[in-house]
């Protein structure tokens, strides 16, 4: 090794050492996306993620929210620009502008939660959520009476579909001749957060015989889970525990440690240890799965319980396979 790339190498390591160091001793930021923070779903739970760590470490971080699709870019460079680090950047549609966007910080760390972005200063956070939302619908069929049961998705994006892939996987596993009617809000991002249009559609499949309805569409879940309950059938809730909003009416929600993403991925920044790539998040180690608590036990029978718990085991040991509709866009039960 010439005497020159022995200079270049120490002055590589001693730019990465400052690097990590100055994340270390940064404030992290927290982009929120469309639907708002207190959307009783997705961009809740990684509020509570974040709060979580405050309350734990007595840290600060910056937080922004974003009130429209043309502000992507702009509140991504900001937040950089004001040197937060890690920037964590909730949400699959903000995927396309991370990857424009991280290469010109190449000394930020940034984490998307929900979506893949290949850079070599970007942790991609993905769940496999067909997995959980396999069990909450063998719950649904279990719990169903007519043997119809449904699903309201938000914006019809392969992601979702996703989710009702794997809820149709489960019922079928339960009860193959059930009937499963799905639809979805919208295919826009206002798709997220429209209860009434949620309400209208959770309606639309009672008079079809729907008697469980799953909710995978942030903040328009809320009007899936109020028509629910007005009209006496179960609902599931998604991604943060909505048991509580309905206690005896909503049977279980699939749960998406969307919290655990988020205050995971500050620790690890804070400790010097954010590795770049991809995690995946599932049944085995809690990323995804359902809620029981005293709002939904008198709905869970014992036999529902062990049914799952049993299902469950069997995907972590690779017994039963809950088909990815992400894998090739399609899904072995019809949608």
């Amino acid at each position: 090794m010439t005497a020159k790339q022995t200079l270049l190498g120490a002055a590589g390591a001693l730019a990465l050492t400052a690097g990590m160091a100055a994340a270390q001793d940064a404030n992290p930021g927290l982009i929120i996306d469309l639907g708002g923070k207190f959307d009783k779903s997705f961009n809740e739970s990684a509020f509570n993620g974040a709060q979580r760590w405050v309350e734990e470490t007595g840290g600060e971080y910056m937080e922004t929210e974003l009130a429209n699709e043309a502000q992507r870019e702009q509140t991504m460079r900001r937040m950089a620009d004001r040197g937060a680090n890690p920037v964590v950047v909730l949400g699959f549609a903000n995927a396309s502008t991370l990857d424009q966007v991280a290469p010109d910080y190449p000394d930020t760390e940034f984490v998307i939660v929900d979506m893949v972005v290949d850079q070599p200063n970007v942790k991609s956070i993905v769940f496999s959520e067909h997995e959980g939302s396999y069990l909450v619908g063998m719950m649904a069929a279990m719990a169903s009476e007519t043997g119809t049961v449904s699903f309201v998705g938000g914006m019809d994006v392969p992601l979702i579909s996703k989710f009702a892939c794997g809820y149709a996987q489960g019922v079928k596993a339960v009860n193959p001749d059930a009937n499963v009617i799905v639809n979805m809000t919208g295919t826009t991002p206002t798709a997220w957060n429209d209860p009434v249009r949620g309400a209208e559609l959770t309606r639309s499949q009672i008079s079809q015989g729907s008697d469980v309805v799953f909710a995978a569409a942030g903040g328009t879940g809320i009007g899936v889970l109020q028509a629910a309950a007005d009209e006496d059938i179960l609902s599931i809730g998604v991604d943060s525990n909505q048991n509580y909003l309905h206690p005896g009416e909503v049977l279980t929600s699939m749960v998406k440690r969307v919290d655990n993403a988020v205050y995971d991925s500050f620790v690890a920044a804070a400790e010097g240890n954010l590795e770049p790539g991809i995690t995946v998040m599932g049944l085995e180690n809690d990323g995804v799965g359902y809620a029981l608590d005293e709002n939904n036990q008198d709905l869970v029978t014992d036999e529902m319980r062990a049914a799952v718990e049993e299902a469950q085991a069997a995907i972590i040991a690779g017994e039963i396979e809950v088909h990815d509709y992400l894998s090739d866009n399609s899904c072995p039960v019809p949608l």
